[in-house]
């Protein structure tokens, strides 16, 4: 959310009706600030980066999002706005360091408490396959605290596989996260069949199409799958129960065994627009 100290600083620079259009959230990656405006927005975006600058001192460059999220590499737009001209930064969370190019890799800070919740249950010895693994967040943080086997960490993109060994090699887990490059499908179908004890889907857009691959991945005794999705709920309805109809579905087509015994939003991302995370236990 937008921080009492910045919004306090923006009031005294924009009027009541500029400040309502400013998005209330932006991201802080490293040194790296990226803010969000309204489509046709009269906002001068040197002013609010000038705020924020002032009120995180360890903001070293702001960049303005000019696209959603889109595509399989899930990229967004990125506008040179201020500071240092530059989109490559280390960002810190839980002790580990995050090489990350924010302009052609995916990074979202706001899954840190994710990446954490799945590292403490995540058992000693137990061999995991992340599916979307990106720059290698999840698989890192897991592979610092929760004294896994191995972690098979697959992203389609070749740049965030070459961020994902920097980090590797940042934070000394050489032993434990296997950086494999290309479609998650095609390298399980291929590599990794029944070899996995727990699934991480961290990709709302394509975690329901590749659900069959996740179960496949699973061991013959079962194991643990972290499904996340997007879900639209309307103000009657429950975006969790939504999102468990729909993996419950998914898993009946393929006649298996499983429960799913925790669901939680993980953030709204827009009016009516959940991002939800299933733990199913497959038995």
């Amino acid at each position: 959310m937008l921080n009492k100290r910045l919004r306090k600083t923006l009031s005294s620079v924009l009027s009541p009706h500029d400040l309502r259009k400013v998005y209330s959230s932006f991201d802080i990656v490293g040194d790296i600030a990226i803010i969000r405006l309204p489509k046709a927005s009269s906002v001068n975006t040197q002013t609010i980066a000038g705020a924020i600058m002032r009120a995180h001192r360890k903001v070293k460059t702001v960049l303005l999002q000019a696209s959603p999220v889109a595509g399989d590499l899930r990229l967004r737009s990125m506008i040179y706005v201020t500071g240092e001209k530059k989109t490559n930064t280390i960002h810190r969370e839980f002790c580990c360091l995050f090489a990350v190019d924010v302009a052609k890799c995916y990074f979202s800070p706001r899954l840190s408490y994710e990446r954490m919740r799945i590292a403490k249950l995540t058992k000693p010895g137990e061999t995991v396959v992340n599916m979307f693994a990106g720059v290698g967040c999840f698989s890192i943080i897991m592979a610092k605290y929760s004294n896994t086997a191995k972690v098979f960490s697959i992203d389609v993109n070749p740049v965030a596989i070459k961020f994902m060994k920097e980090n590797i090699r940042l934070n000394r887990v050489y032993d434990k996260v296997n950086p494999l490059c290309g479609d998650s499908k095609e390298i399980v179908n291929s590599r990794l069949q029944q070899v996995a004890d727990r699934v991480l889907m961290p990709l709302p857009e394509k975690a329901l199409n590749y659900l069959p691959c996740a179960v496949s991945t699973l061991k013959n005794s079962g194991g643990w799958i972290h499904y996340y999705g997007f879900e639209h709920a309307a103000k009657t309805e429950s975006p969790t129960d939504k999102a468990k109809l729909k993996v419950a579905e998914a898993l009946d087509a393929l006649d298996a065994n499983f429960e799913t015994p925790f669901v939680r939003v993980v953030r709204s991302t827009g009016p009516n627009w959940y991002q939800i995370v299933a733990d199913v236990h497959i038995i």
